[in-house]
């Protein structure tokens, strides 16, 4: 199972504000099923979906 990033916001928001998560909340009352993760690497916090893997019937 893959992910899309459908945002990507930097982990040095001010004290109190919380972009990534209202954004994804935004997308969520969309039907969207948007989640927040960190990515370590980049120091950033990700707004994701999560693809499902699509089997053939083969």
């Amino acid at each position: 199972m893959g992910r899309v990033v459908l945002e990507r916001f930097p982990a040095g928001s001010p004290r109190g504000s919380w972009p990534a998560e209202e954004y994804a909340a935004q997308r969520m009352s969309e039907g969207v099923p948007a989640e927040v993760v960190m990515d370590l690497a980049t120091d950033a916090f990700l707004v994701v979906v999560r693809q499902r893997e699509v089997h053939s019937g083969h």
